[in-house]
Protein backbone atom coordinates (compact mmCIF):
# COMPACT_ATOMS: atom_id res chain seq x y z
CA UNK A 1 0.00 0.00 0.00
CA UNK A 2 2.80 2.41 0.88
CA UNK A 3 4.26 1.80 -2.58
CA UNK A 4 1.34 3.75 -4.06
CA UNK A 5 0.64 6.15 -1.20
CA UNK A 6 4.17 7.59 -1.20
CA UNK A 7 3.35 9.41 -4.45
CA UNK A 8 0.55 11.29 -2.67
CA UNK A 9 2.18 13.27 0.16
CA UNK A 10 -1.00 14.98 1.35
CA UNK A 11 -2.80 11.64 1.59
CA UNK A 12 0.12 10.38 3.69
CA UNK A 13 -0.23 13.48 5.90
CA UNK A 14 -3.96 12.95 6.54
CA UNK A 15 -3.71 9.18 7.05
CA UNK A 16 -0.69 9.46 9.35
CA UNK A 17 -2.34 12.21 11.42
CA UNK A 18 -5.50 10.17 11.91
CA UNK A 19 -3.64 6.89 12.43
CA UNK A 20 -1.18 8.28 14.97
CA UNK A 21 -3.89 10.12 16.89
CA UNK A 22 -5.92 6.90 16.99
CA UNK A 23 -2.83 5.07 18.29
CA UNK A 24 -2.61 7.49 21.21
CA UNK A 25 -6.31 7.04 21.93
CA UNK A 26 -5.90 3.28 21.75
CA UNK A 27 -3.12 3.57 24.35
CA UNK A 28 -5.58 5.37 26.64
CA UNK A 29 -8.10 2.62 26.01
CA UNK A 30 -5.56 -0.05 26.96
CA UNK A 31 -4.66 1.82 30.16
CA UNK A 32 -8.31 1.97 31.20
CA UNK A 33 -9.11 -1.61 30.28
CA UNK A 34 -5.95 -3.28 31.57
CA UNK A 35 -4.65 -1.35 34.54
CA UNK A 36 -3.26 2.12 35.21
CA UNK A 37 0.47 2.70 35.36
CA UNK A 38 1.80 2.38 38.88
CA UNK A 39 3.92 5.18 40.29
CA UNK A 40 7.00 2.97 40.52
CA UNK A 41 6.54 1.96 36.87
CA UNK A 42 6.10 5.47 35.54
CA UNK A 43 9.82 6.26 35.55
CA UNK A 44 10.59 3.13 33.54
CA UNK A 45 7.80 3.97 31.11
CA UNK A 46 9.14 7.51 30.68
CA UNK A 47 12.59 6.07 29.92
CA UNK A 48 11.04 3.74 27.36
CA UNK A 49 9.12 6.60 25.75
CA UNK A 50 12.24 8.75 25.55
CA UNK A 51 14.28 5.93 24.00
CA UNK A 52 11.57 5.15 21.45
CA UNK A 53 11.14 8.80 20.51
CA UNK A 54 14.91 9.19 20.15
CA UNK A 55 15.03 6.19 17.83
CA UNK A 56 12.11 7.59 15.82
CA UNK A 57 13.82 10.98 15.54
CA UNK A 58 17.00 9.30 14.30
CA UNK A 59 15.14 7.31 11.65
CA UNK A 60 13.23 10.42 10.50
CA UNK A 61 16.52 12.33 10.24
CA UNK A 62 18.10 9.56 8.15
CA UNK A 63 14.99 9.35 5.94
CA UNK A 64 14.98 13.10 5.40
CA UNK A 65 18.68 12.96 4.54
CA UNK A 66 18.00 10.21 1.99
CA UNK A 67 15.09 12.18 0.49
CA UNK A 68 17.04 15.43 0.15
CA UNK A 69 20.01 13.54 -1.30
CA UNK A 70 17.83 11.96 -3.98
CA UNK A 71 16.23 15.34 -4.73
CA UNK A 72 19.66 16.91 -5.19
CA UNK A 73 20.67 14.00 -7.40
CA UNK A 74 17.70 14.61 -9.70
CA UNK A 75 18.60 18.31 -9.88
CA UNK A 76 22.22 17.53 -10.74
CA UNK A 77 21.29 15.13 -13.53
CA UNK A 78 18.89 17.69 -14.99
CA UNK A 79 21.78 20.14 -15.22
CA UNK A 80 24.06 17.46 -16.70
CA UNK A 81 21.45 16.61 -19.32
CA UNK A 82 21.21 20.24 -20.39
CA UNK A 83 25.00 20.50 -20.55
CA UNK A 84 25.32 17.30 -22.64
CA UNK A 85 22.61 18.35 -25.11
CA UNK A 86 24.08 21.84 -25.50
CA UNK A 87 27.57 20.40 -26.04
CA UNK A 88 26.34 17.92 -28.63
CA UNK A 89 24.41 20.66 -30.42
CA UNK A 90 27.68 22.54 -30.83
CA UNK A 91 29.62 19.41 -31.82
CA UNK A 92 27.06 18.64 -34.51
CA UNK A 93 28.65 21.46 -36.52
CA UNK A 94 31.57 19.08 -37.09
CA UNK A 95 29.32 16.81 -39.18
CA UNK A 96 28.67 17.30 -42.91
CA UNK A 97 26.18 20.04 -43.75
CA UNK A 98 23.00 18.02 -44.25
CA UNK A 99 23.75 15.83 -41.24
CA UNK A 100 24.39 18.88 -39.08
CA UNK A 101 20.97 20.29 -39.89
CA UNK A 102 19.28 16.96 -39.22
CA UNK A 103 21.00 16.44 -35.86
CA UNK A 104 20.21 20.01 -34.80
CA UNK A 105 16.53 19.49 -35.57
CA UNK A 106 16.41 16.15 -33.76
CA UNK A 107 18.22 17.56 -30.72
CA UNK A 108 15.69 20.39 -30.43
CA UNK A 109 12.83 17.91 -30.53
CA UNK A 110 14.64 15.71 -28.02
CA UNK A 111 15.19 18.70 -25.74
CA UNK A 112 11.48 19.53 -25.73
CA UNK A 113 10.64 15.94 -24.84
CA UNK A 114 13.09 16.01 -21.94
CA UNK A 115 11.46 19.21 -20.65
CA UNK A 116 8.07 17.51 -20.92
CA UNK A 117 9.43 14.55 -18.94
CA UNK A 118 10.18 16.83 -15.99
CA UNK A 119 6.90 18.76 -16.19
CA UNK A 120 4.38 15.99 -16.95
CA UNK A 121 2.34 14.45 -14.13
CA UNK A 122 -0.26 12.53 -16.13
CA UNK A 123 0.79 8.89 -16.56
CA UNK A 124 -0.70 8.54 -20.03
CA UNK A 125 1.00 11.72 -21.25
CA UNK A 126 4.23 10.55 -19.64
CA UNK A 127 4.04 7.27 -21.56
CA UNK A 128 3.77 9.22 -24.81
CA UNK A 129 6.73 11.40 -23.83
CA UNK A 130 8.85 8.33 -23.08
CA UNK A 131 7.86 6.73 -26.41
CA UNK A 132 8.74 9.92 -28.32
CA UNK A 133 12.05 10.17 -26.48
CA UNK A 134 12.94 6.57 -27.28
CA UNK A 135 12.17 7.17 -30.95
CA UNK A 136 14.27 10.34 -31.06
CA UNK A 137 17.16 8.59 -29.31
CA UNK A 138 17.15 5.89 -31.98
CA UNK A 139 17.09 8.50 -34.75
CA UNK A 140 19.85 10.57 -33.15
CA UNK A 141 22.14 7.59 -32.70
CA UNK A 142 21.44 6.34 -36.22
CA UNK A 143 22.24 9.75 -37.69
CA UNK A 144 25.69 9.97 -36.11
CA UNK A 145 26.44 6.27 -36.52
CA UNK A 146 25.90 6.44 -40.29
CA UNK A 147 28.21 9.44 -40.58
CA UNK A 148 30.85 7.71 -38.43
CA UNK A 149 30.65 4.61 -40.61
CA UNK A 150 31.11 6.57 -43.84
CA UNK A 151 33.60 9.16 -42.50
CA UNK A 152 35.56 7.73 -39.52
CA UNK A 153 37.46 10.94 -38.70
CA UNK A 154 38.49 12.30 -35.29
CA UNK A 155 36.03 15.20 -35.58
CA UNK A 156 33.13 12.87 -36.34
CA UNK A 157 34.23 10.65 -33.44
CA UNK A 158 33.94 13.69 -31.18
CA UNK A 159 30.34 14.20 -32.27
CA UNK A 160 29.60 10.51 -31.69
CA UNK A 161 31.10 10.72 -28.20
CA UNK A 162 28.92 13.73 -27.42
CA UNK A 163 25.81 11.88 -28.57
CA UNK A 164 26.75 8.98 -26.33
CA UNK A 165 26.89 11.40 -23.37
CA UNK A 166 23.41 12.69 -24.24
CA UNK A 167 21.92 9.20 -24.20
CA UNK A 168 23.80 8.16 -21.06
CA UNK A 169 22.70 11.23 -19.12
CA UNK A 170 19.07 10.47 -19.87
CA UNK A 171 19.55 6.96 -18.45
CA UNK A 172 21.28 8.37 -15.34
CA UNK A 173 18.46 10.88 -14.84
CA UNK A 174 15.84 8.15 -15.14
CA UNK A 175 17.70 6.01 -12.62
CA UNK A 176 17.74 8.96 -10.20
CA UNK A 177 13.95 9.27 -10.53
CA UNK A 178 13.56 5.58 -9.71
CA UNK A 179 15.88 5.86 -6.70
CA UNK A 180 13.43 6.24 -3.81
CA UNK A 181 13.47 5.70 -0.06
CA UNK A 182 13.11 1.92 0.48
CA UNK A 183 9.68 0.71 1.55
CA UNK A 184 11.32 -1.09 4.48
CA UNK A 185 12.48 2.27 5.84
CA UNK A 186 8.95 3.66 5.53
CA UNK A 187 7.46 0.61 7.28
CA UNK A 188 9.98 0.87 10.12
CA UNK A 189 9.41 4.61 10.54
CA UNK A 190 5.61 4.27 10.61
CA UNK A 191 5.71 1.30 12.99
CA UNK A 192 7.88 3.12 15.53
CA UNK A 193 5.71 6.25 15.23
CA UNK A 194 2.61 4.18 16.03
CA UNK A 195 4.41 2.61 18.99
CA UNK A 196 5.48 6.01 20.31
CA UNK A 197 1.92 7.34 20.27
CA UNK A 198 0.62 4.14 21.81
CA UNK A 199 3.06 4.55 24.71
CA UNK A 200 2.14 8.23 24.98
CA UNK A 201 -1.53 7.40 25.43
CA UNK A 202 -0.89 4.50 27.77
CA UNK A 203 1.38 6.47 30.06
CA UNK A 204 -0.67 9.69 30.16
CA UNK A 205 -2.19 10.79 33.48
CA UNK A 206 -5.43 11.76 31.78
CA UNK A 207 -7.04 11.74 28.35
CA UNK A 208 -6.27 15.09 26.67
CA UNK A 209 -7.48 15.18 23.07
CA UNK A 210 -5.66 18.41 22.25
CA UNK A 211 -2.32 17.34 23.72
CA UNK A 212 -2.49 13.99 21.96
CA UNK A 213 -2.65 15.86 18.64
CA UNK A 214 0.75 17.53 19.10
CA UNK A 215 3.01 14.53 18.46
CA UNK A 216 0.88 13.05 15.63
CA UNK A 217 0.76 16.45 13.94
CA UNK A 218 4.53 16.94 14.21
CA UNK A 219 5.23 13.45 12.88
CA UNK A 220 2.68 13.83 10.08
CA UNK A 221 4.33 17.06 8.94
CA UNK A 222 7.69 15.28 8.93
CA UNK A 223 6.22 12.42 6.87
CA UNK A 224 4.67 14.96 4.50
CA UNK A 225 7.99 16.69 3.88
CA UNK A 226 9.89 13.43 3.43
CA UNK A 227 7.33 11.96 1.02
CA UNK A 228 7.11 15.24 -0.91
CA UNK A 229 10.87 15.33 -1.43
CA UNK A 230 10.95 11.63 -2.26
CA UNK A 231 8.15 11.78 -4.86
CA UNK A 232 9.44 13.18 -8.19
CA UNK A 233 5.95 13.86 -9.58
CA UNK A 234 3.44 13.58 -6.76
CA UNK A 235 4.57 16.41 -4.50
CA UNK A 236 4.82 20.18 -4.56
CA UNK A 237 8.63 20.16 -4.30
CA UNK A 238 9.71 19.04 -7.75
CA UNK A 239 12.79 19.45 -9.93
CA UNK A 240 12.06 22.23 -12.44
CA UNK A 241 13.77 21.79 -15.82
CA UNK A 242 15.24 25.27 -15.61
CA UNK A 243 18.56 24.34 -17.25
CA UNK A 244 16.83 22.47 -20.08
CA UNK A 245 14.33 25.30 -20.53
CA UNK A 246 17.15 27.85 -20.59
CA UNK A 247 18.95 25.81 -23.25
CA UNK A 248 15.77 25.55 -25.32
CA UNK A 249 15.36 29.31 -25.13
CA UNK A 250 18.95 29.91 -26.24
CA UNK A 251 18.52 27.53 -29.21
CA UNK A 252 15.18 28.96 -30.25
CA UNK A 253 16.66 31.50 -32.62
CA UNK A 254 19.28 29.16 -34.11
Amino acid sequence: MLRYLRDFPFVIFILSLLGLWFSAQFGVFLRKKLRPVEDEERKDLATLEAATLSLLGLIIAFSFSMAIGRYDQRKNYEAEEANAIGTEYARADLLPGTDTEKVHKLLKEYLHQRIAFYETRNERALGQVVANTDRLEAELWLSVRNVAASQPTPTVALAVSGMNDVLNDRAYAQAAWWNRIPLAAWNLMVSIAVLCNLLLGYGAHRNSTHLFLVLPLALSIAFLLISDLDSPRGGIIRVPPQNLAGLAESLRGQ
